[in-house]
């Protein structure tokens, strides 16, 4: 099977790697690219906080690429939005992961359940932008003092129109792989821009949740993966 992946660049390796490991044939278009603010996160660390909130491994990537030392953090209690970012989390050396279920409700709920057992100071989130508002959202409704402070930008990379007409007609693939909202509006942005309908460029839009899917146009075949993760998508596959 062909299949297309968005998702941006070094994420969108792993993926394609796992692709080929189960006899799929992935084609690498990453929609999306990353702009790092290291000096921002590591003065954010500086300022007292209570714990750590991650709801991507992109903010690990920011951490990595400061060439800091951060060894004083490692043991700060780590909620991250699900095992992918917790991976890479464990990578750089924190200890103290508390690991939701994949969306930013259900990381708020965590940390509402367990906000009594850290000190009172403001939890650091080290937030992207855009950004879905699920967390933070449910955080202030339930009076849980948090700054967010962005630490990295994703950006939307150009992709001339003869690329995506040159997919459809000559490599057209089997499914599209759509891992964030920002990625499927991108996506469909190219395609509108390009001239190409959604549903006769792939038969299958394979996305990781309800709200990816809702970027989507009606007229296409949208699946959802039954969990917020990359093994429920492929489960799709």
């Amino acid at each position: 099977m062909r299949v297309l992946v968005t998702r941006p660049l070094p994420a969108a390796e792993a993926t394609v790697r796992r692709l080929e490991a189960a006899g799929h044939q992935p084609i690498l278009l990453p929609l999306m690219q990353a702009t790092h603010l290291a000096a921002t996160a590591i003065t954010a660390l500086e300022v007292p906080h209570a714990a750590i909130v991650l709801t991507s491994a992109e903010a690990i990537r920011v951490l990595v690429s400061s060439d800091a030392d951060l060894s004083q953090h490692l043991a700060t209690p780590c909620f991250c939005v699900g095992a992918a970012t917790a991976q890479a989390a464990a990578g750089l050396g924190f200890t103290d992961l508390r690991i939701a279920e994949g969306t930013g409700q259900s990381l708020a709920e965590l940390i509402g359940a367990t906000i009594d057992t850290l000190p009172p100071l403001p939890l650091l989130y080290l937030a992207g932008t855009p950004r879905s508002e699920g967390l933070e959202m449910g955080l202030r409704q339930t009076g849980i003092e948090h700054r967010a402070v962005e630490c990295y930008r994703m950006e939307p990379i150009a992709h001339p129109r003869a690329a995506i007409e040159d997919l459809r007609r000559s490599n057209r693939p089997d499914a599209v792989l759509l891992y964030s909202r920002e990625t499927a509006r991108q996506f469909v942005r190219l395609l509108f821009e390009a001239g190409v309908d959604a549903a006769s460029f792939a038969p299958r839009y394979l996305c990781l949740s309800p709200v990816v899917a809702e970027a989507l146009p009606g007229n296409v075949v949208a699946e959802t993966a039954a969990k917020p993760d990359e093994d429920s998508l492929f489960s799709l596959l």
